[in-house]
């Protein structure tokens, strides 16, 4: 096994704020790293998850203009999911692909580098569909394509599996609903008036989430956050039970070809779920301009050697680019 690349030295933020949308989220944003530097926009996944520290130390700080961003919803940013009171009527893939060129207009920047992790590198991929002249290039990890299949492995086709942890997330909605779309059937449950009801749903989401990665049971410190794990299951359901507002299924590969001409990165863990869908291998097959690799022992989540090769990618586009 190669000698994992160590990630960078993290860098506090030299420029911060709130961006006001017009139907009246403001979007936290931060900038750290070397404000002459390449940009480079980090997209979160979940979605909902909301950004990470973490995630700065991926690039080199004297090379990057590194960009945080929490999504509609998450983390930092206003209102917050979490809050029942808030409509998510306004928080679709194409309210966030149009944040996104809100902040890199308020940002004055022309083209920046596009990392994604999960959800985020189905967002980055939608992004650079449909704005391909603003994407310097893409790394992504953990690749999501918002796919009908993807939404079904990870609801009800891991229960073969992990089959008592599935009849436990199954039997936390109405009888009738336990052989539909269950992320619909959460969602539901998700809008109760009844505060017990939804913290309960938000739970017993969330315990399946741990059950089917390699971890101990709530080994996911966030998710003993009330707040933070209510926001998130909402945000989560509200996006796959409506084929992530998309208007169709495998539009991100259908539209692959859009990706022509911008350079990218794929790290896969094989052990991924989202691999048992073969997404991730079909979108590398129709990008010609994209390097995949896969590493054996990963799972969604970067492990060293995934995280290496995270970095190495940045890197190398930072040399690419004479940053």
């Amino acid at each position: 096994m190669p000698t994992p690349v160590p990630l960078h030295a993290d860098s506090a933020p030299h420029a911060h704020g709130h961006l006001l949308t017009d139907d009246g989220h403001e979007l936290y944003w931060e900038t750290c790293g070397n404000p002459e530097g390449l940009p480079a926009l980090v997209l979160h996944g979940g979605p909902g998850s909301g950004c990470s520290p973490h995630f700065r130390r991926y690039f080199d700080p004297a090379r990057y203009r590194i960009v945080l961003l929490d999504q509609r919803g998450a983390g930092r940013s206003r209102p917050h999911a979490s809050d029942p009171a808030h409509d998510l009527a306004t928080n679709t893939t194409p309210h966030l692909i149009a944040d996104l060129e809100a902040l890199r207009a308020h940002l004055g920047i022309d083209r920046w580098l596009v990392w994604g992790v999960s959800f985020g590198s189905f967002l980055g991929l939608r992004y650079a569909q449909l704005h391909p002249a603003r994407v310097s290039a893409l790394v992504l990890t953990g690749v999501a394509t918002g796919s009908r299949a993807e939404v079904e492995v990870l609801t009800r086709g891991l229960g073969r599996y992990f089959p008592e942890a599935f009849d436990r997330f199954r039997a936390g909605v109405p009888e009738a609903a336990r052989d539909g779309d269950l992320a619909t059937a959460y969602r539901d449950l998700l809008a109760s008036p009844d505060p017990a009801v939804r913290a309960l749903a938000a739970r017993d989401w969330t315990d399946w989430e741990t059950a089917i990665i390699p971890a101990p049971p709530r080994s996911e410190p966030r998710y003993e956050d009330p707040r933070f794990r209510l926001g998130f299951v909402r945000t989560v359901t509200h996006y796959w039970s409506q084929d992530h507002f998309l208007g169709g299924d495998e539009v991100v590969l259908r539209d692959a070809h859009r990706l022509h001409g911008i350079p990218g990165t794929l790290v896969q863990g094989l052990l991924d779920p989202g691999n048992l869908t073969g997404a991730v291998h079909r979108l590398a097959a129709a990008w010609p301009d994209v390097s995949l690799h896969v590493v054996n022992d990963g799972v969604h989540g970067a492990n060293a050697e995934m995280a290496g090769h995270l970095v190495a990618a940045t890197d190398r586009y930072a040399d690419e680019a004479g940053a």
